[in-house]
């Protein structure tokens, strides 16, 4: 795919899709020495350009961009690609294939703000830990039905052969969306979801049935919720899943969407009550319900708007950078009302979540002269007791009392 004929000049969704011009001009037209230009490793950089000035035995002597000569084995220097493949946009395609010139390859599309490059089959992404505005409704139109080698590199072109693939062989499609933690695999799979609710809506609204909700909104707004349950803050990432997830898309036989379910796998139970002091956080969720967000919420939940108090939750972090807990609250609120939770069913999610912040109040005691706990005052248990809807003596029986 060239890039000197670029049709999305001057469009300003496209920036960050397609490179400058002129800009790529000046980089293929450097000068190269396919004999002697190698990447070397480096400490710091991981590889630096080179250029080999002697060869003796299994020994190269390499002069580098920095004017440093250095003496390596040659198994530790790589070849490197012509100035042709300067930020190629599917680095199968690549005369060298390894690891210095797929790092550096990557490395300089990043740098000029382009975090999807193919490799083959795959799309491999660099969170740019910022907001990018590439996922718009004019970037969607654009990349409908249209092939892989037409576009620039993005998410949207995977979930489109994806579904094409779908409705002309009649077959079940899958994506994969794996990483390590803070990659992105959440924002992406959100956007994946998105790009299938815009092209493959059920029915358009009519006039004036503008706030009717489609299913599509319901598959799109199950997100805020899941993530408010079964996401945390970690030392590594903000807004970490602690759950795995497989979501299916139903559709039907004139492709557009017939329904969905999402499964969810190994939530990290642990953390409900212990957190990294000082780096982590528990799930968002109980710092969302203790924000404030609505006044009558703490006197039925019986919770006091202060997660400090809170044994189970107090153990890392408060807050997170970034994150207002009052309008993520909001967001929640809004989710469950597209998803047509009755205000019942939403209430009892809420008790049963502030019941586990109490539950970690309890207090526990020795009985005198036996291998037996009782509990040190009800006052939590019976707080527990009213959110649950059960009997308090017979939740402390249970809990207590062992059984063979």
């Amino acid at each position: 795919m060239s890039f000197r004929n670029n049709p999305f000049e001057g469009d300003p969704d496209f920036q960050y899709l397609f490179p400058d011009t002129k800009m790529m001009m000046e980089k293929t037209s450097e000068p190269f020495d396919a004999k002697t230009s190698c990447w070397i490793p480096d400490h710091k950089e991981g590889f630096i350009k080179g250029n080999i000035t002697a060869t003796k035995g299994d020994d190269v002597t390499v002069m580098t961009e920095n004017n440093e000569e250095k003496t390596l084995k040659k198994d530790a220097v790589q070849q490197m690609n012509p100035p042709k493949f300067f930020m190629l946009d599917d680095m199968a395609n690549m005369t060298y294939l390894n690891e210095a010139s797929v790092l550096w390859n990557l490395r300089a599309r990043y740098t000029n703000g382009f975090i999807y490059t193919y490799s083959g089959l795959f799309c491999v992404v660099i969170n740019p830990y910022r907001r990018l505005p590439i996922y718009t409704q004019n970037v969607v139109t654009k990349y409908q039905g249209k092939r892989r080698t037409e576009m620039p590199p993005h998410l949207f072109c995977i979930a489109d052969t994806a579904y094409r693939n779908m409705l002309v062989d009649r077959e079940n499609q899958s994506m994969l969306i794996t990483g390590e933690s803070g990659a992105g695999k959440t924002e992406n799979t959100k956007k994946v979801i998105g790009y299938f609710a815009q092209v493959a809506a059920a029915s358009k609204p009519a006039e004036g049935d503008e706030k009717k909700i489609g299913l599509e909104d319901q598959i799109v707004q199950a997100n805020p919720v899941l993530e408010a349950y079964g996401n945390a803050k970690t030392i590594r990432n903000n807004n970490s899943s602690r759950f795995g997830k497989f979501v299916r898309i139903h559709f039907g036989t004139n492709g557009k969407i017939a329904g969905a379910d999402i499964e969810t796998y190994l939530l990290e139970k642990s953390r409900v009550t212990y957190q990294q002091p000082g780096l982590e956080r528990d799930y968002h969720i109980f710092y969302f319900l203790l924000s404030g967000f609505q006044a009558d919420y703490a006197e039925k939940l019986l919770v006091t708007l202060d997660p400090g108090i809170y044994f189970f939750i107090n153990q890392g972090c408060l807050t997170v950078d970034g994150m207002d807990d009052k309008k993520e609250m909001q967001d929640v609120e809004d989710s469950f009302q597209v998803l047509g939770f009755e205000e019942s069913e939403k209430m009892a999610l809420y008790r049963c979540t502030t019941a586990v912040l109490h539950f970690g109040e309890m207090k526990f005691k020795q009985r005198p002269r036996e291998e037996q706990a009782e509990a040190d005052g009800t006052q939590d248990a019976e707080k527990v007791a009213f959110l649950l809807g059960v009997n308090c003596s017979d939740m402390l029986k249970c809990l207590l009392t062992p059984k063979v």
